[in-house]
């Protein structure tokens, strides 16, 4: 009877894909799409606003002072700007925040030369300036932590082995193929959205597990500063968190606010540090050649008591059915080491300008279209979750599992969730739009492909059935409510941007940027102008109710 049942329910969501997909879109307002796209393209503020985000009021760290001054000059943009509702909403967890005061780091012996390196963010401060001998505690099996006892107090201690460095021979930055374009737009089946099975996810946790107890005993024996050697290279430094030296049971475990160093409750850990590959190498080489390094370092911070975090809100009210919702988003904390320009600055800006377009040409849609721009994000979506949670509706248990591919938890409705129509997220760096990862969705498709068209951009038409993870449109899907993340150009994200120093204003690509706005704009709008509500995917009978 079960597989019957399935079998059936399977059938079922077949033809109603095919039947929706081949249903014609709704008209478009070509005259409204023509003057989007003349004040994106021709009179554009993005790059201002991405200035003031990241120079002026950047890093934007969760729960910090930075955020709470960036989210200000925000919302009084918003409010300049006319829309209505403009507020901030607090979400759970409370977290400490962090300002970073003063840093240096040197070896000072047996030759002096300076560090290319960041303080991890909610690093405690370091009373005046440490100096001692480096150790290099380059094992990384449990057992060999014995060798280090008594070896390790005062000491400033590399946690990582060497990582070779290798010549480049292709450009940092990319757009995606042609090829590749296609291989997308062919995708037939979605993947796990985080694309992590139960092997990847048990041998990530067991990395885990060995990274934080080997913090946890160089906390015990001592330990002065603790170095991680950076992920990148030619002097790019990528920073993260530090660790609070508590051993995850799982990957929940990990991300969660009570064994976090954001923690309200968090225990008293080491400073730490990432220095630039070619630093942390050069130091390997010469201790391993019998020479006695020394280092000092300045660590000054401020950290605010645990306050909550929030997002930030705010609409252009609709006409007749004013009632139902269309929203656009971005996450608006970043990491530390850089300003936060391409994660997420840019889709923070393209959102902002996209509603100042929309106000500018006085454009009044039929629906509210409601920007939001989420905290903590970097900590595990929580705040487009908490969102979510409050108006749309509440997973039961824990949502994380959900989004690293396992089932679906449970959901129960708001009375707002029938209200809802849909959401556009943009979060991939500073690259141009080239089209929609479709969430599975295959009802979307005739709408996308008219709103692209009617675009006319030839770069910027690929639809892919695919699911993508690890961001704020995941909050959205995984209720069922329709949540897409635009197809990107990739520039240089991953090898010089994503949580690194070099996440800075200058990455920032104009012309990708204006286009980005025009057709986040035009997706609000047209969205918001449809008679009906946008489509959605069929839900598994068990995960509603």
């Amino acid at each position: 009877m079960k597989q019957r049942f399935w079998f059936m329910f399977v059938t079922f969501l077949f033809i109603t894909s095919l039947t929706l997909a081949q249903q014609p879109a709704p008209p478009v307002d070509t005259t409204a799409i023509a003057a989007i796209r003349e004040e994106a393209l021709k009179h554009s503020e993005v790059m201002t606003t991405l200035s003031y985000l990241t120079d002026v009021y950047g890093p934007r760290l969760t729960w910090s002072p930075e955020y709470r001054e960036a989210a200000q000059w925000a919302s009084g943009k918003l409010k300049e700007w006319g829309l209505q509702n403009v507020h901030f909403e607090n979400w759970a967890p409370l977290g400490k925040g962090w300002t970073l005061k003063r840093f240096s780091a040197q070896v000072t012996s047996p030759r002096a030369f300076p560090l290319e390196a960041y303080p991890k963010a909610w690093s405690p401060s370091i009373k005046g300036t440490v100096e001692g001998e480096v150790v290099l505690f380059k094992s990384s099996l449990e057992s060999d932590f014995e060798m280090f006892k008594g070896k390790l107090k005062g000491a400033i201690v590399l946690l990582n082995n060497a990582r070779p460095l290798r010549a480049h021979f292709t450009a940092d930055a990319s757009r995606i193929t042609d090829s590749a374009l296609v291989k997308l737009a062919n995708a037939d089946v979605p993947g796990s959205r985080m694309k992590m099975d139960s092997t990847t996810i048990q041998y990530s946790v067991n990395m885990l597990q060995v990274a934080a107890k080997k913090i946890a005993f160089c906390q015990k024996e001592g330990a002065a500063v603790l170095i991680s050697n950076a992920y990148g290279d030619d002097g790019t430094v990528f920073a993260q968190e530090a660790s609070s030296g508590h051993v995850p049971k799982d990957l929940s475990d990990f991300y969660s606010p009570a064994t976090s160093a954001y923690g309200e409750k968090a225990p008293t850990f080491v400073p730490q540090v990432s220095v630039a590959s070619e630093n942390y190498n050069r130091i390997i080489r010469m201790i391993e050649k019998g020479q006695k390094v020394r280092m000092a370092v300045t660590l000054d911070v401020a950290i605010t008591k645990p306050d909550s975090a929030f997002n930030i809100i705010a609409e252009i009210p609709g006409t007749d059915l004013k009632n139902e919702i269309v929203m656009i988003g971005a996450h608006f904390d970043s990491w530390q080491a850089g300003t936060g320009a391409t994660d997420n600055g840019t889709g923070s800006a393209v959102c902002l300008e996209a509603v100042r377009i929309l106000q500018k040409l006085g454009l009044k849609p039929r629906r509210t279209i409601r920007i939001g721009l989420w905290g903590g994000e970097e900590q595990g979506l929580f705040g487009s979750h908490a969102y979510v949670s409050k108006h749309f509706a509440e997973q039961e248990g824990n949502y994380f599992s959900s989004l690293m591919g396992g089932p679906a938890a449970p959901i129960t409705k708001k009375p707002d969730y029938e209200k809802f129509s849909v959401y556009f997220n943009n979060d991939n760096g500073t690259g141009k739009v080239r089209g929609v990862y479709m969430q599975g969705n295959e009802a979307a498709r005739p709408i996308f492909r008219e709103w692209l068209a009617k675009y006319n951009d030839p770069t910027a038409q690929t639809l892919s059935l695919s699911n993508t993870g690890g961001t704020d449109h995941l909050s959205f899907d995984g209720v069922g409510l329709p949540g897409f993340q635009f197809i990107q150009d990739p520039i240089d994200y991953e090898v010089r941007t994503h949580h690194m120093n070099e996440d800075v204003w200058d990455r920032g690509q104009e012309g990708d940027l204006k286009q980005a706005s025009a057709i986040m704009a035009i997706f609000a709008y047209n969205a918001a102008m449809q008679d009906a509500r946008f489509p959605r995917k069929p839900m598994n009978p068990s995960s509603g109710k």
